[in-house]
């Protein structure tokens, strides 16, 4: 049974041969600047990723902060409440024996 992967590989191939034997026929000079072509797309494609990244991380930074702040503005104990839950056992034990201490 021939199903689209199948198909999708015979065409790449079909493409990927077309594409070999037009490059062998090409001069010196061709195939220099169609190589100084793909570079140049290369480069900008890398220079468009590293774009995005700092972006996107800025986003996500962006995102950590507001977030927390409308955590903290809906549930003013969850900062506690997360620490209480995952912060150091140690740091809680002893913020809770002050908590405990009688004030003077």
């Amino acid at each position: 049974m021939v199903n689209n992967k199948h198909i999708a590989t015979f065409i790449l191939g079909a493409l990927a041969g077309l594409a070999a034997g037009k490059y062998a026929s090409m001069s010196d000079e061709e195939k220099e600047k169609l190589m100084a072509n793909l570079k140049e797309k290369a480069n900008n494609l890398k220079d468009e990723a590293v774009k995005t990244a700092g972006q996107a991380k800025d986003y996500f930074s962006e995102l950590t902060t507001k977030g927390t702040d409308a955590i903290k503005e809906h549930f003013p104990g969850a900062e506690k409440w997360m620490n209480d839950i995952f912060g150091n056992k140690e740091t809680a034990a002893a913020t809770d024996a002050e908590a405990d201490q009688p004030k003077s």
